[in-house]
């Protein structure tokens, strides 16, 4: 008798130990690559989206749209791309790597001018003056900042005229260090880049119609084993809670 309940008990254990795994959820990682001019607003995204839903962990991947357009076409892990310029996204498009019906314009921004606190400088104008030594963009081939650099350099006919002085960049935020730092009389960096610094000023605005329009637009990667919850937190990113956070950074939110 003693052995029966023994055995009785060691079953019951088994059985609720079996049922307790199957209803436990694995938590899901979701990796979303995302441009480098992101970095300040994705984290308070992540925080906000991480405490809606427990069973969700957000890893990113900052880098110039370019890097990240490369590193997904060559298999690198991925749920979700955020681009900062369009013809990265319509590589993918184009490779058949994206899920095309979950691609959204997500955002807008603005190029601007930026130079160091002390400058003198007033205008784009200014940047042949002899006073400006260096001046950095993203490079153009890459990184969506420099070609929009690139076209309001060339739609003001200085491109050409700046080449000796150009420090080409990685991406827009290490523009952005570079002014900081001094490293360089000036930069052109997005607007929402300069304005969570304290060590660079904006000098001037890309004039209106001198570069194509600033998009984001935002995909499901289709190699994603998460589509489903990557779908939700792009969903989220066009949520009320989210627009308040892109706003606050100074993002155009497209609707």
């Amino acid at each position: 008798m003693k052995k029966i309940f023994v055995f009785l008990t060691l079953m019951l254990f088994v059985v609720g130990a079996v049922a307790g795994c199957g209803g436990a959820k694995e938590k899901v990682e979701l990796t979303v690559s995302a441009a480098a001019s992101l970095q300040d607003v994705t984290g308070e995204l992540k925080e906000i989206y991480e405490k809606q839903h427990s069973g969700v962990t957000i890893t990113y991947n900052l880098a110039s749209s370019g890097a990240l357009q490369q590193q997904i076409e060559q298999g690198a892990p991925a749920d979700l791309f955020i681009s900062a310029g369009k013809s990265q996204m319509d590589a993918l498009a184009g490779k058949g790597l994206i899920v095309d019906s979950s691609r959204k314009d997500l955002l807008g921004n603005e190029l601007v001018l930026v130079a160091g606190k002390d400058s003198a400088l007033t205008g784009f104008e200014g940047l042949t003056d002899a006073s400006v030594k260096r001046i950095s963009t993203g490079d153009p081939d890459t990184v969506p900042a420099g070609q929009y650099a690139k076209e309001t350099l060339t739609s003001l006919k200085l491109w050409d005229q700046l080449q000796p002085k150009m420090v080409p960049a990685k991406d827009v935020r290490q523009v952005l260090t570079y002014v900081e730092t001094g490293d360089v009389e000036a930069g052109l960096v997005y607007r929402t880049d300069a304005a969570i610094s304290k060590d660079v000023k904006i000098v001037a605005a890309a004039p209106a119609g001198s570069n194509k329009p600033i998009v984001y637009p935002m995909a499901v990667i289709k190699s994603t084993k998460n589509q489903k919850e990557a779908e939700a937190f792009a969903a989220f990113l066009q949520s009320d809670d989210a627009v308040k956070v892109f706003e606050k950074y100074g993002f155009k939110v497209l609707k």
